[in-house]
C-alpha cells in the first residue's frame, strides 16, 4: 500500500507500507522528521501528524492516553494523531498526512 507525507514545505513523498506497519515506523523509513522519542509507549508526542480530514474518520478513535498527549503537541488540529497510534490495515491503501511544520527529529537518523 501506499501512504503520502506531506512535508511543510508542501513536498510529497511516497512511502510503501505493509498491513500491520506502524505509521511512525513507514515515515522514519522514508526519511520524514519524526523522532518517536518513546519508542511508541505514548509518553511523548513527538510523532505528533496531522492526517488528512478524508482520512481521519476512518482511524480507530485516539484513546484517552493519546489525547492526553496530544494536549502537549504543538500545533494540534482537530484531525492531529500520533503516528505511533495507528497500525495500517488494507484500508489505509492512499493515507495522506502531514508533518507539522515544528517536527525535528533529534535522534540523528
Amino acid at each position: 500500500m501506499k501512504v503520502t507525507f506531506i512535508k511543510s514545505n508542501g513536498e510529497r513523498v511516497e512511502a510503501e507500507a505493509q498491513a500491520g506497519d506502524v505509521l511512525l515506523r513507514v515515515a522514519q523509513a522514508a526519511g520524514m522528521p519524526l523522532e518517536g522519542t518513546c519508542e511508541g509507549q505514548m509518553a511523548c508526542s513527538t510523532c505528533h501528524v496531522l492526517v488528512a480530514k478524508e482520512w481521519f474518520a476512518q482511524l480507530p478513535e485516539a484513546s484517552e492516553d493519546e489525547e492526553d498527549m496530544l494536549d502537549l503537541a504543538y500545533g494540534v488540529r482537530p484531525t492531529s494523531r500520533l503516528s505511533c497510534q495507528i497500525t495500517l490495515t488494507d484500508a489505509f491503501d492512499g493515507l495522506e498526512v502531514t508533518i507539522p511544520a515544528d517536527a525535528h527529529d533529534m535522534s540523528g537518523r
